[in-house]
């Protein structure tokens, strides 16, 4: 695909735990690397598989997701380019926790558990680092733990909208405009739900004027309206 290995040290040196090395420490790094790459909804890890490793997500999007027993998801994150995916059970030697699969076509970065292990003892930077990673993660994780736990689907479904909104966001004429990462039905796995429910409400979003939607473009004309409907949606009938 015409990649070359200065292209990976350009993509470490985007990702929080890596910020900071040297150009040298960055193509030592890259020497450890092996690209791979899957194709959408592929299975990159398993939950209770053994960890061999980490990744670093080059192109594409990963989610991270927890199954039920009967077969329901829950997404725990979705990863884009310069994130990077699966690092704590590389440090307590223990199995994946979740499921990690491709949501369309993504090339990952791969660094085996040995060669991070090895990083992390030359460079103590590293590790000092994957704490505020893992701090992170473990606040968005409670945050989900609350969300299934005291609200409805459509605050769960507008707390989506305004953090997509926030994050990738851009102001036009209309409102601030952002895109869907995903369909309905990927979208109902990250706030703990069914298609029918993301869609059903998403309509009543778009009926009550609180955002535009035409496919996966989103626009909201007024995000101070739709955080007061946050407010407020904590008993509607769904």
């Amino acid at each position: 695909m015409g990649e070359t290995r200065p292209d990976y040290a350009r993509t470490l040196a985007r990702v929080q735990i890596f910020s900071g090395l040297t150009e040298a420490e960055l193509n030592h790094l890259v020497k450890c690397v092996t690209p791979r790459r899957y194709s959408p909804g592929e299975l990159i890890f398993c939950e209770g598989e053994p960890c061999a490793g980490l990744y670093v997500v080059e192109h594409g999007h990963v989610r991270v997701f927890k199954t039920a027993p009967g077969g329901r998801e829950q997404v725990l994150t979705i990863d884009g380019p310069g994130n990077s995916v699966a690092e704590i059970p590389v440090f307590d030697g223990g199995v994946y926790p979740a499921s990690g699969a491709a949501v369309e076509h993504a090339t990952l970065l791969f660094i085996g558990k040995q060669d991070f292990r090895s990083l992390c003892l030359a460079y103590p930077q590293v590790a000092l680092k994957m704490l505020r990673v893992v701090g992170a993660r473990l606040r968005r994780l409670v945050g989900i733990i609350e969300e299934l736990s005291f609200t409805t689907v459509r605050h769960r479904l507008i707390s989506l909208l305004l953090r997509l909104a926030e994050r990738e966001g851009r102001k036009t004429a209309k409102g601030v405009e952002f895109v869907l990462p995903a369909n309905n039905q990927e979208l109902a796995y990250q706030i703990g739900t069914v298609r029918e429910l993301v869609s059903r409400n998403l309509s009543r979003l778009q009926s009550e004027g609180l955002v535009k939607v035409e496919g996966r473009t989103v626009v909201a004309p007024d995000l101070k309206l739709l955080e007061a409907e946050l407010e407020a949606a904590i008993h509607p009938s769904e």
